[in-house]
């Protein structure tokens, strides 16, 4: 069993009537130590009746450190509890040294908190504010070489230059193309045949290319008369001028099926193909200029349900 400090002051108590001249004449030097750390629970006069409170001062004074007892009474911040962790009887106002201690601690930890605070407080900064424009506050490092930051009149003049550029090239590629075929070798004999045929969408053309003056016959028709528009005459005409034979050779051709412009796509595909049979050495230039390849854009099927390949009737909800 362990002892109390209730009962060690009750035996302090049934001790103190034979002994009170003593204690009368001892007590005076140490009452100030028993008013400067009173315990909490015990009266004041059982502190003044106590015998002997000489013997404890000197172990006060013996433990310089008193930061042990010091998380006993943080953990247990009760009066009664403290007791318990002294167990000698003499022990009774070492827990009053260890409040002082615990008051020192808080003294000495005191100023380190305030300046904790103190850095917590120069820490903050101040929002950033929000442009108005987003990003209006950057400078691009990088600039795209070619590009600079140019006023609305440098800018169009930039525009149109580009434009005339563009314009220039196409003109270079049309006379590229429109230029004949330096090295084309045809052979111009009196009973030379090059025959081919030619499609586009639906129409058919059968074409024979011989030594001539320049001339066209389709279906027995001139090609004046049988294609009256100027463009379609030109695209006609394009695979003889591009090998320059167009004053050389005459084409007689039979055509079926399809519409004119069909027609004269049909015929260009046949004069190309037939030019190829006369020197294959052609099939380069013109395989780069798009005169040998078939045009695959045809008319899409109607489907059923539906009043063309993809035109549908209006709907009613009823």
């Amino acid at each position: 069993m362990t002892e109390r400090p209730e009962d060690e002051q009750r035996d302090v108590e049934q001790e103190a009537p034979g002994q009170e001249p003593a204690a009368e004449g001892e007590t005076a030097a140490p009452a100030p130590v028993a008013e400067e750390q009173p315990e909490p629970g015990v009266p004041a006069p059982v502190a003044e009746e106590q015998p002997e409170p000489a013997v404890p001062a000197p172990v006060a004074e013996e433990q310089p450190e008193p930061a042990v007892p010091a998380p006993v009474a943080e953990e247990q911040p009760e009066p009664a509890v403290p007791g318990p962790a002294a167990p000698e009887p003499t022990a009774g106002q070492p827990p009053a040294a260890g409040d002082g201690a615990e008051v020192r601690i808080e003294a000495r930890q005191s100023p380190a908190e305030d300046e904790e605070l103190v850095e917590d407080e120069e820490l903050e900064v101040a929002p950033r504010e929000k442009p108005e424009i987003p990003g209006a506050d950057l400078i691009p490092d990088i600039v795209p070489e070619g590009e600079q930051f140019l006023d609305a009149e440098a800018q169009a003049a930039a525009e149109a230059e580009a434009e005339a550029e563009a314009a220039r090239r196409r003109e270079e590629v049309d006379e590229d193309e429109a230029r004949p075929i330096a090295d084309a070798a045809i052979d111009l004999a009196a009973g030379a045949r090059y025959t081919a045929t030619g499609k586009r969408k639906t129409a058919v053309a059968r074409v024979i290319v011989k030594p001539g003056t320049g001339t066209y016959l389709i279906n027995g028709k001139t090609l004046e008369t049988f294609f009256p528009r100027e463009t379609l005459r030109r695209v006609i005409r394009q695979p003889l001028e591009t090998v320059g034979y167009e004053s050389r050779m005459d084409v007689v051709a039979r055509m079926h099926g399809g519409g004119v412009s069909a027609q004269a796509g049909a015929l260009r595909h046949g004069i190309s193909r037939a030019l190829i049979v006369a020197d294959p050495n052609l099939r380069g230039e013109l395989k780069r200029r798009g005169f040998l390849t078939r045009d695959p854009r045809v008319k899409e099927r109607k489907k059923a349900g539906l009043k063309k390949a993809r035109k549908r009737p209006q709907f009613s909800k009823r």
